[in-house]
């Protein structure tokens, strides 16, 4: 996981998510590439992919339940997972959660 990215565009406005317990600002590289920095508060979410998404965790603890599995793994700061395009995939958000979100074209 990189420690920060440089020159890039950021959207002001928020995406608020799940009556503000989910939050995050949308970044986008030189070369187009969006990427989202966020916050969960803890609690249970469900999610849907457009295109399909890494997810690094920065900081804190979840559980995920990935597009066709019956186990919920655990992920917490410095560990990340990937979804699948087009999916509904679950969290179960156990501590404040620091987040990178990349979107795969």
């Amino acid at each position: 996981m990189v420690a920060e990215f440089n020159n890039v565009t950021i959207v002001k406005k928020a995406n608020v998510y799940f009556d503000g317990k989910v939050t995050s600002r949308t970044l986008i590289l030189p070369d187009g590439t969006k990427k989202t920095l966020g916050i969960m508060l803890p609690g249970e979410y469900e999610f849907n992919t457009g295109d399909p998404e890494v997810m690094d965790i920065l900081a804190g603890e979840m559980e995920v339940l990935l597009p066709g599995n019956s186990d919920w793994i655990t992920v917490k700061g410095g560990e990340s997972f990937n979804v699948q395009g087009n999916a509904k995939f679950g969290l179960k958000v156990k501590a404040l959660t620091d987040y990178c979100c990349s979107f795969v074209k």
